[in-house]
């Protein structure tokens, strides 16, 4: 039901971008639209791909035709922070009508590369308290766009880690710390976990063997989980977090249904 309601959720995203362009220009179909996608998924990830095709389904029912009246720019950085800013910059430089960003890293590097091209953010925790927009009621400068929490939701995870392993007393975070939204899931973590009985250690999730290395040390301690919050890197490294859980046999919450489809334990998110 999740990855429905996301794939409906981007299908209306497509609608939303073309709604956004005027009527008159509409009214003339010959007249070539750009529009930039950046993305921190991989181009082989399922999910990603689920959600470009029900973007781009939301613009043929919107009138939009890729090759027809439409043009679209895909960069696919697979969470690789170097690769973000480069294709943010890149998009930046065609000058599109719009610009959509898939993540908080993708959406706060468009906001350093361009100041005036419009662009579309989404799957993107708490906007305001990243800066991306002044508040959700008036965005101001050129971002807006929708978000699937905020920081706050932290406690949720860890409240759930702690109602399905009740023994549990302490927990990994596993975060993107070089990203706004991990630092923030996890000062919100951390601020639940004494009403919790619980300490919480961050692990950062930059790449495989800092992954293993930091996961296999904290495991060797009793009555441990783990948290994972959502970035494209969790995302990237997702098989490998699934596996290092279950060989550990460390009760784990996620942040989206991926992880669970993958064979994670719970989620909670959309």
């Amino acid at each position: 039901m999740a990855d429905t309601r996301r794939r409906e959720f981007i299908t209306l995203l497509g609608g939303a971008a073309a709604a956004a362009w005027p009527l008159a220009a509409r009214a003339q179909p010959e007249r070539m639209r750009r529009i930039g996608v950046l993305t921190g998924q991989a181009a082989s990830d399922p999910e990603g791909q689920a959600r470009l095709a029900a973007f781009l389904q939301g613009l043929q029912e919107s009138g939009w035709s890729v090759g027809r009246n439409v043009r679209i720019d895909i960069r696919w950085s697979a969470g690789n922070a170097a690769d973000t800013r480069k294709y943010a910059t890149e998009l930046a430089a065609l000058a599109p009508d719009v610009i959509v960003s898939d993540g908080s890293p993708a959406a706060a590097a468009l906001l350093e590369a361009t100041r005036t091209v419009p662009v579309v953010f989404t799957v993107v925790a708490d906007p305001v308290a990243a800066g991306f927009v002044a508040s959700l009621a008036r965005p101001g400068g050129n971002l807006t766009g929708f978000m699937n929490f905020e920081y706050p939701m932290g406690a949720k995870w860890l409240e759930l880690l702690k109602e399905i392993a009740p023994g549990t007393t302490r927990a990994a975070v596993l975060r993107d710390a070089a990203q706004s939204v991990g630092i923030g899931m996890f000062a919100a973590i951390q601020t639940a976990a004494p009403s919790l009985g619980m300490e919480v250690s961050p692990i950062n999730v930059r790449d495989v063997g800092e992954i293993e290395r930091a996961v296999g040390a904290f495991a060797h301690s009793g009555n441990s989980g783990l948290v994972v919050t959502g970035s494209p890197l969790a995302v990237v490294h997702r098989d490998l977090i699934v596996t290092l859980a279950a060989r550990h046999k460390l009760p784990a919450v996620y942040a989206s249904r991926s992880f669970v489809a993958g064979g994670g334990l719970i989620c909670y998110g959309p």
